[in-house]
């Protein structure tokens, strides 16, 4: 099915979100859209599936004039979207979910065995290995995901928008969604891809387009480097890689011993965790969100008075102090949200930069604030930081994300430091933020100063680490050098051990996942095994038609990419 749209604009009061788009997805293809945050990706993708209406311009679907009044028309028109957030329901069953909005009745008694029969044939078409009757909420992530695009075809959806759709996932689980695109594609489905992962999208686009402040800035080729998308989006040189030489180690050190933390209902979020950074170097947590990471860092900052254990820095015992205390002895924390931990929206700009110091000499005398220090505070960080604004005295609710993350960062590093923890440092920022940010963190580090990086993307975590330690439900999987090849660190944050996953590092993806999922119950053996004989009766030829041309291009570009097959590709 082909999605044509003429013209489109979206306007909310004088601010112009959309301006002018153009943009065709042809039957059959997977068609990209990139663009920084706030260049009106989300909302073009809202008025497509009617959750807004355009303000200007027009939908084709096959060469037709449509109009969508809600995402229920859209839906009978065969567009089908999943949401970056899931919609389902935790406690409901698979086809409990998918049934939801259609429900069937028999004697007025809901009947789902149609609805299971839909569900196992589109499941055994693409490979999704789904069990009807399974409760989402005892379901990895990635399978979730599945049931998500099983709940549009079931719908007869012929069009899918994907809105970011490998942002919780493992590198194995976004191996196996590239390949149900894949197969989504080779079966004629149209793809609309939104994501910032630029080796993803060259991996799997046949299209791609590049919005820019609401209006299409230009096409791109599959073949453009990382570096020129990079610069497409944000309309200047960006620079993806960290220069920074090897770490210089001193003898300043933060030690984790033993660390735990029990939640109320007896799940363990941290099970006797133990690491040390040492000064000058950036230790970087990976593993998927949920995994114990969030209290990691919520822990070091005092934000969890009843984690066990001990946590010391130079020698001095942090657990058990309050998050101020914390913060005074010299810990610079970024949290993961800056919306709710981070900043005061409310609040000026000059404001949320001495969150932390408000009530030291600097900035505070007699119970009095010192406006002049903090506005002088405030056009140093500013211009330090490149924080885009109009005026100090703005909102911080009124800056871009980008922006917000800056003050926070900004904030942080503006002191002098014994720790610096940083948690999702980029989250929700563009690439030209980003570089910024980055270029911040090791600077810190040259101090000698330790670093803890936690980050979901794995390109950040190979972008600053100089070890790299994997956690999963809660426990550390172990500590593997800067330079583990991808599919090592996907098995670990899937569970295995460093030295497991190493052994294992050549094993079919599918396969692990099948193990893993077989090992905590999510699947019978028998139909993990069911899995496992169908992944190997794939050839080779299948395998490198799917991934050659993503291989190939991290080969190119991405030095830290496990490109070793990706190289031989190169040079067939």
């Amino acid at each position: 099915m082909k999605l044509e749209l003429r013209e489109v604009t979206k306007r909310f009061g004088d601010f112009t979100a959309n301006d002018s788009i153009d943009l065709v997805v042809r039957p059959g293809t997977v068609h990209c859209l990139l663009g920084e945050n706030g260049a009106g990706k989300s909302t073009l993708m809202n008025v497509i599936y009617g959750l807004y209406q355009p303000t200007e311009g027009q939908i084709f679907v096959d060469d037709q004039p449509v109009k969508f009044n809600g995402p229920s028309d859209a839906m009978a028109a065969g567009i089908g979207m999943v949401h970056q957030h899931f919609m389902l329901v935790p406690v409901f069953t698979v086809a409990e979910n998918i049934a939801l909005g259609s429900e069937k009745t028999s004697g007025g008694v809901l009947n789902l065995e149609e609805t299971r029969v839909k569900i196992r044939e589109i499941s055994d078409r693409y490979g999704f290995h789904v069990d009807p009757d399974a409760v989402v909420e005892d379901l990895p992530v990635g399978v979730q995901q599945r049931v998500e695009i099983i709940k549009a075809l079931v719908r007869d959806a012929e069009v899918l928008i994907l809105d970011e759709p490998t942002a919780v996932l493992t590198p194995a689980e976004t191996d196996q969604l590239l390949g149900i695109m894949d197969q989504l594609r080779k079966d004629g489905k149209s793809l609309l891809f939104i994501s910032h992962k630029l080796r993803e999208v060259r991996q799997i686009s046949d299209d791609i387009t590049v919005i820019r402040r609401g209006r299409v800035v230009g096409s791109a080729d599959p073949s453009a480097s990382t570096n020129e998308l990079a610069s497409l989006m944000v309309g200047k040189a960006v620079q993806l890689t960290v220069d920074k030489d090897e770490p210089r180690l001193n003898s300043n050190a933060f030690e984790v011993e033993n660390l735990s933390l029990v939640a109320s209902n007896g799940v363990h979020l941290l099970k006797n965790v133990s690491f040390t950074v040492n000064g000058g170097e950036i230790l970087a947590v990976a593993g998927v969100q949920g995994n114990g990471q969030t209290e990691l860092a919520e822990s070091i900052i005092g934000l969890h008075p009843k984690a066990t254990g001990s946590m010391r820095l130079n020698g001095e015992e942090l657990l058990g102090r309050s998050t101020k205390q914390v913060l005074h002895s010299g810990v610079g924390f970024v949290p993961e949200d800056r919306s709710k931990d981070g900043l005061v929206g409310s609040f000026s700009i000059a404001e949320n930069l001495i969150l932390d110091l408000f009530d030291t000499k600097s900035f505070a005398s007699g119970g009095s604030l010192k406006r002049a220090a903090i506005s002088a505070n405030a056009d140093r960080a500013g211009s330090e930081f490149d924080i885009r604004m109009g005026s100090q005295e703005d909102a911080a609710s009124t800056l871009s994300g980008g922006n917000q993350q800056k003050i926070v960062v900004a904030r942080e590093l503006s002191r002098d430091l014994k720790l610096f923890v940083a948690s999702q440092p980029t989250r929700g920022v563009d690439v030209g933020s980003i570089e910024f940010i980055h270029k911040r963190i090791v600077a810190e580090r040259d101090k000698g100063v330790p670093v803890l990086i936690v980050s979901t993307e794995l390109d950040e975590i190979y972008a600053l680490a100089d070890r790299i330690a994997v956690f999963f439900h809660g426990e550390l999987m172990g500590i593997a050098p800067k330079d583990t090849p991808r599919s090592v660190l996907g098995q670990m944050m899937a569970g295995a051990s460093y030295e497991e996953a190493v052994a294992n590092q050549h094993e079919d993806p599918e396969v692990l996942l099948a193990k893993q999922d077989a090992a905590e119950g999510v699947v019978s053996e028998q139909h993990a095994q069911s899995i496992i004989e169908s992944s190997s009766a794939q050839t080779a030829t299948d395998q490198a038609s799917t991934s050659h041309r993503g291989s190939v291009a991290a080969a190119q570009d991405l030095p830290w990419a496990d490109n070793t097959d990706a190289s031989k590709g190169e040079k067939a």
